[in-house]
């Protein structure tokens, strides 16, 4: 093998180091990111495809339905403490700060936070849908209903 190949093999090898390092770099960083969606079923018994389950301390995002009678309001502050359920077992999720306008008890909701048990979330944000039709595609998967995407109004 010549110089000048065993040049261009040198070069090209280092870029392509480079190059995976960097995609490495990337994808440990993206890692504290990522939510992934579980519904409360899914965080006691896995998902379906993989069975895989959260791990305490993981951030994730859980949709389900508010219990009714289960919202608990402190006096004294804004934390907010209530239960998510599909068609199994229930979820705790504790947020402290002001509600969207649109919560209420029977309704569904997704949020995004921390498991800091295994059936107690804490929140750091709580959506709630955005008119009685919009119900999270996985949701609606997970309770057996057709999901059907919202309108579309034209002027």
């Amino acid at each position: 093998m010549n110089l000048r190949r065993k040049q261009r093999l040198f070069a090209v090898s280092g870029v392509l180091v480079l190059a995976s390092a960097a995609v490495s770099v990337m994808l440990y960083t993206l890692n504290d990111s990522i939510d992934a969606f579980y519904t409360p079923s899914e965080i006691h018994e896995g998902k379906d495809a993989t069975g895989v389950m959260p791990t305490i301390g993981q951030r994730i995002r859980i949709g389900g339905l508010v219990v009714p009678g289960s919202v608990s309001r402190d006096n004294e502050s804004l934390e907010v403490s209530f239960d998510l359920m599909d068609l199994g077992p229930m979820v705790t999720v504790k947020y402290s700060g002001i509600l969207p306008d649109l919560f209420r008890e029977g309704q569904g909701i997704v949020a995004t936070g921390t498991l800091t048990d295994s059936t107690v979330i804490v929140a750091h944000e709580v959506l709630a849908k955005h008119d009685e039709e919009y119900m999270p595609p996985e949701l609606a998967e997970k309770l057996g209903i057709t999901h059907t995407p919202p309108k579309e109004v034209g002027y």
